[in-house]
């Protein structure tokens, strides 16, 4: 039972930097154009 007292802040912990790593990716734009990288892969220029 002890254990749950390391576990629980933890993986709060752990969620809460998955959720601002996201919220950073989005930030700087990193899925503003998914569709034109998987394009511009396919073309041969």
């Amino acid at each position: 039972m002890e254990i749950l007292y390391l576990l629980v802040p933890l993986s709060v912990v752990l969620v809460l930097l998955i959720l601002g790593g996201l919220w950073w990716a989005i930030e700087r734009g990193q899925f503003e154009d998914l569709d034109g990288e998987a394009e511009r892969i396919l073309k041969d220029d």
